[in-house]
């Protein structure tokens, strides 16, 4: 797995829709990308806690902003 920074952006491979266009096109193409690939993440790695923490702080600051905004 490749290192990349927390602010850059992923890759069209790894981009959430990116298996959309495949599936719209040839059909022999989507049998071939329903493969996943297995991805081997250390979850007691540091890096790994502080992106998790992370994602959790924003993920509540979004509900609750949401919570607020909302009826």
């Amino acid at each position: 797995m490749s290192e990349r920074s927390p602010n850059e952006s992923p890759s069209a491979a790894e981009a959430p829709g990116g298996q959309e266009e495949a599936k719209a096109g040839d059909p022999e193409k989507v049998e071939e990308e329903e493969e996943e690939e297995e991805i081997d993440i250390d979850l007691s790695a540091p890096e790994t806690e502080r992106a998790a923490l992370a994602i959790q702080g924003k993920f509540r600051r979004f509900q609750k902003q949401k919570k607020e905004s909302g009826p």
